[in-house]
């Protein structure tokens, strides 16, 4: 994992976590809002490092890697913590342990619903595939990579991604991501914000986010009715950070 760092250190901090096969450079738009006021600290996951090849071993190896960081460098207290995808499970997760003090959890698409082996095997699968058709360079996956996953200016990004993603790391992640999680009761003061699209696999996280509202009712769930996985934060970025900052802003 490599951690990288926007603005002054002495400003409160906000963790972004992003998601599985997504680049920290996702954040670009929002490192450049949150700096203005805020340290913002955006790790690359193992796995998804350009300089070097490293292997995503678990989530949890992730929350403890995430957690002795924090706890080290940003004294054990973060302004907000936001999660993407798999990045929200990691949230979740580093907030469930307790050692660092979180005002603000915002998670995003969050797959927090444990899901079947036959089905883990299958996502396994698919996405075995599309990283080593991504490393050939096979025209139909990037121009799918346009048109449904990331904006094509994260290409260049992803694909240095895709070069150093080992399959061991395909299976440990989504291995660990379908253990899903296990649902606690937050601080009561702890600000929650669960978003959510309606296509696709977001079944998944509305499932999730009303679970999480049962068990944490300071939860404020928002839905965006036509949006698949992620597509919000990754594709308008500027309306994301609107949302979450018009949030974070509001009276408890």
């Amino acid at each position: 994992m490599i951690f990288h760092t926007f603005g002054d250190d002495h400003n409160p901090a906000i963790l972004l976590i992003h998601g599985v096969l997504t680049p920290w450079q996702i954040w670009e738009d929002a490192i450049r809002q949150f700096s203005k006021e805020s340290c913002v600290i955006v790790p690359a996951l193992d796995a998804h490092t350009e300089e070097e090849q490293t292997v995503f071993e678990s989530v949890d190896k992730e929350v403890l890697l995430i957690e002795e960081h924090i706890i080290g460098n940003h004294g054990g207290k973060v302004s907000m913590v936001c999660g993407l995808s798999m990045g929200g499970l990691i949230a979740a997760k580093l907030a469930a342990k307790g050692s660092i003090e979180i005002e603000t959890l915002v998670l995003d698409g969050a797959p927090l619903i444990k899901v079947p082996g036959i089905a883990t095997r299958i996502m396994q699968s698919t996405y075995l595939s599309i990283i080593r058709r991504s490393k050939k360079r096979e025209p139909k996956i990037i121009k799918s990579f346009k048109k449904t996953f990331l904006p094509e200016k994260h290409l260049d990004s992803y694909l240095k991604i895709a070069d150093n993603m080992t399959d061991e790391s395909i299976r440990n992640m989504i291995g660990s991501v379908c253990k899903g999680f296990d649902f606690v009761s937050y601080s009561p003061d702890m600000k929650i914000l669960f978003m959510h699209g309606t296509k696709g696999n977001e079944a998944i996280s509305e499932k999730a986010a009303k679970k999480l509202k049962k068990m944490n009712p300071q939860t404020k769930i928002r839905c965006y009715k036509n949006y698949a996985h992620a597509q919000l934060a990754c594709f308008e970025p500027h309306k994301w950070i609107n949302e979450i900052t018009d949030f974070k802003d509001s009276v408890f």
